[in-house]
């Protein structure tokens, strides 16, 4: 398997999201990246990862809200 490389345009293309949100988030650590020079590359199977780790957060965070609610 090959794994492929993203610039940061890429990947906010790829998220919807802006190059400046993006920027940011590599920036704070909170987002799969490498930095090269200057430049941030991603790795494409690291960003899906990351999206589905934080689906399944707010998935948990949800259940457990709902679970509050039963008891109050």
């Amino acid at each position: 398997m090959t794994d492929t490389w993203l610039t940061v345009k890429e990947v906010a293309q790829y998220l919807k999201l802006s190059t400046d949100l993006i920027y940011k988030l590599a920036q704070q650590g909170k987002i799969p990246a490498s930095k090269v020079g200057t430049a941030w590359r991603f790795k494409r199977e690291k960003i899906d990862q990351w999206m589905d780790a934080n689906e399944n957060r707010r998935k948990r965070r949800a259940a457990g809200r709902e679970e509050v609610g039963r008891t109050l």
